[in-house]
C-alpha cells in the first residue's frame, strides 16, 4: 500500500506528533509512506490521510477523486463534518486501514461548465451578487432550467447547489433540507430569494441543470466548494450535473450519518 500523509500546516504544533506516529505505525505495517505537499504527489498513491478541518479535506477531496485516492479524514478543525476520525485515534486509524478492516463510503461530486473552465465540487458552487468595488450589486436575477425545463427565475442574493455531503454546510444555513450522502440527488437553495415561493428545489442526480444570470450588469462570483474561482458575466450560462468521479472516504464499520448529525451540529439527543 502506498499511502500519503496530508496536514494543515496552521496544525502542525498540534499534529506533528501523530503524522510521526502515523507514518512509523505504516512502515512497521509494511506501507510505503510519504508527506505530501502538492496536488501532484498524489500520483500513484492508494491511500491519503489528512489532518485538518473540513476545509483541508475539500482541497483536497476532487484531486484525490480524480486519482482514485481513498481518503482518511482526521479531524483538527472545528465542525471536522467530513473528517470520521479525532487525533487520539490516529494510531488506531493507521492499524485499521493496514488492517482493510474499514468501509468505504462514495460521495458524489458536482461537475461545473462554464464558458471558459471546468470545476469539480465536493460540497457546493455558489453563484452570487457581487459585493465589492465598481461590481457591487443588490438583488440579481438568476433563470433556472432542470432538463430544460424553466424552474424559476430566483430573484435573491445568489444560488447554491449542493451535493449530499455539503447539504449539512452553507445551504442548511440557507434554509435547505438534508440530504444523507447515499441519496442520488442533489439541492439548489436560493440565498434570501425576494419572493415568498422561492423555495429550494431537490433534483435527481441524472438531471442537468442550467443556471444563467439575466438582466444584471455586471459579473457575479462564482465560488467552489468556499472558494472564489471566477466571475459569472450576464447571460453566460453554467451547466451543472452529477461528475463521473466519486470521493471515496474511509470510515469505521459503526459509520453512522444521523448520529454525527446530531453530534456535529449540536442538535438536541437523548
Amino acid at each position: 500500500m502506498r499511502a500519503g500523509i496530508y496536514f494543515n500546516k496552521n496544525y502542525l504544533s498540534d499534529n506533528r506528533e501523530n503524522v510521526q506516529k502515523i507514518t512509523s505505525k505504516l512502515l512497521k505495517g509494511g506501507a510505503e509512506c510519504k508527506t505530501v505537499t502538492c496536488f501532484e504527489e498524489l500520483n500513484g498513491l492508494d491511500v491519503l490521510f489528512v489532518l485538518g478541518g473540513d476545509g483541508t479535506i475539500l482541497m483536497m477531496a476532487a484531486e484525490c477523486a480524480a486519482r482514485g485516492v481513498k481518503i482518511v479524514g482526521i479531524n483538527y478543525g472545528h465542525m471536522g463534518f467530513l473528517a470520521e476520525f479525532e487525533p487520539e485515534k490516529a494510531e488506531e486509524v493507521a492499524e485499521l486501514v493496514l488492517g482493510g478492516n474499514y468501509n468505504i463510503q462514495k460521495r458524489s461530486l458536482l461537475k461545473i461548465q462554464t464558458k471558459n473552465k471546468v470545476c469539480y465540487a465536493l460540497n457546493d458552487l455558489v453563484v452570487q451578487r457581487n459585493t465589492t468595488g465598481d461590481n457591487f450589486t443588490n438583488t440579481v436575477n438568476i433563470h433556472a432550467e432542470i432538463d430544460g425545463t424553466t424552474v424559476d427565475n430566483f430573484s435573491s442574493d445568489g444560488i447554491i447547489v449542493s451535493t449530499p455531503t455539503g447539504s449539512t454546510a452553507y445551504s442548511l444555513s440557507a434554509g435547505g433540507s438534508v440530504l444523507s450522502p447515499e441519496l442520488d440527488a442533489f439541492i439548489m437553495t436560493p440565498i434570501c430569494p425576494h419572493s415568498l415561493h422561492s423555495r429550494p428545489i431537490v433534483f435527481g442526480g441524472n438531471s442537468t441543470l442550467k443556471l444563467c444570470p439575466v438582466n444584471v450588469k455586471t459579473p457575479l462570483v462564482l465560488s467552489v466548494d468556499g472558494k472564489i474561482v471566477g466571475e459569472v458575466f450576464p447571460d453566460e450560462e453554467i451547466t451543472v450535473s452529477k461528475a463521473d468521479r466519486t470521493a471515496e472516504f474511509i470510515t469505521s464499520a459503526d459509520n453512522n450519518f444521523f448520529s454525527k448529525l446530531l453530534i456535529k451540529l449540536n442538535i438536541w439527543s437523548k
